[in-house]
């Protein structure tokens, strides 16, 4: 259940049948907040496509966009990993925001 909860909307399942585990209830409030604020990034890379279009810039951001998102890959890889090991990473905001909770 703790790899679902880095797995997008996946992180719901353990929001909602494992209520009585802390651990998986931590790891998925901090997923669905970080699969939120990936939501907020998606759309502000959808304005800046917009703005900058194709041509020269369009094809520089098309690069930036590619290292984004392969970041984000590779920081949900590293959430699976450290959480199946037992730790707590803490995004600093996106942790901050899920403790609220």
């Amino acid at each position: 259940m703790i790899v679902l909860s880095y797995l997008g909307l996946l992180a719901l399942i353990p929001l909602l049948l494992e209520k009585d585990k802390e651990e998986v209830q931590w790891h998925a409030k901090n997923g669905v907040c970080l699969l939120g604020a990936e939501m907020v990034l998606i759309a502000g890379i959808w304005i800046v496509n917009m703005v900058l279009g194709s041509g020269f810039l369009g094809c520089l951001w098309a690069l930036v966009q590619l290292v984004i998102f392969l970041g984000l890959i590779g920081l949900h890889v590293y959430l699976i990993v450290k959480s199946v090991g037992g730790s707590r990473i803490k995004l600093p905001i996106v942790s901050d925001f899920a403790e609220r909770f």
